[in-house]
């Protein structure tokens, strides 16, 4: 049922090009999610409502053929049903997200609702954050890495870590970019948070919903692990094809 979604197959990776929502029900099971989705950056407040940002340039334009403009109840139930969808398919989910003015009220509540798997949050320190956009904004600096365990276990206690006591904190200083990132797409994290993630947790195939130009797909393969990728856009499937054909990056 999903052959037509079907981009690429090689070596373990597979990379699906379309709607996750639509594939992800017919996917296997995985052993870990890594993902990071679209922030919503589109939708701002004008006269005390939300609404889409202007159709301009600005920096808040991450996407060239995604409107990233979703109304705040309308993200905040495609997450929903995204991540529950996830926590049936894997035992280990991390989901990296920003706070922006778009999904704050959505993230809060999507919190709150999954707080029984929610077994931390990491803190992805850029270093330094675009300015705010108004007055009286703070300036955003950090990302949140939601890492959920589906697991029975209670606490904060990770039932497929693989790091030695003392040995992982949840603040990662690891700056914006670094090696082995690729031009065409202008919302990427590090290879090297990808890679401390599977370093640091048992993950023999990895699953990426919103795959974007692939670095959780080529972490997985400098690792010598199974990964899918799925991506609405075509020209970032064609990236991550590309990135994918180049030997192994440093992480």
């Amino acid at each position: 049922m999903i052959g037509k979604y079907k981009y690429y197959e090689e070596n373990g990776i597979t990379i699906y090009c379309g709607d996750c929502r639509d594939i992800l029900p017919h996917l296997p099971k995985v052993d870990l999610v890594l993902t990071s989705p679209p922030y919503n950056m589109r939708t701002r407040i004008r006269n005390g409502e939300y609404t889409e940002r202007e159709t301009s340039e600005h920096f808040s334009k991450k996407y060239s053929d995604f409107h990233d403009a979703f109304p705040i109840d309308e993200y905040y139930e495609i997450h929903k049903s995204i991540i529950g969808l996830l926590l049936e398919k894997s035992p280990l989910l991390f989901y990296n997200i920003q706070i922006v003015t778009g999904s704050k009220e959505a993230w809060f509540r999507l919190i709150g609702n999954f707080s029984k798997y929610l077994k931390d949050m990491i803190v992805w320190d850029k270093g330094n954050g675009q300015p705010a956009m108004h007055e009286g904004v703070l300036n955003s600096c950090v990302e949140l890495i939601l890492a959920f365990d589906n697991s029975q276990v209670q606490g904060r206690y990770f039932s497929n870590a693989i790091f030695k006591r003392g040995t992982m904190p949840n603040i990662w200083r690891l700056g914006r970019g670094g090696k082995g990132q690729t031009k065409g797409h202008s919302a990427l994290f590090p290879l090297k948070l990808a890679g401390k993630i599977l370093d640091g947790w048992k993950s023999d195939t990895i699953l990426d919903p919103f795959m974007g130009s692939g670095t959780t797909l080529v972490a997985a393969k400098n690792l010598g692990r199974k990964a899918i990728g799925i991506e609405i856009e075509e020209k970032y499937c064609e990236i991550a094809v590309q990135r994918l054909a180049q030997g192994v990056l440093e992480l």
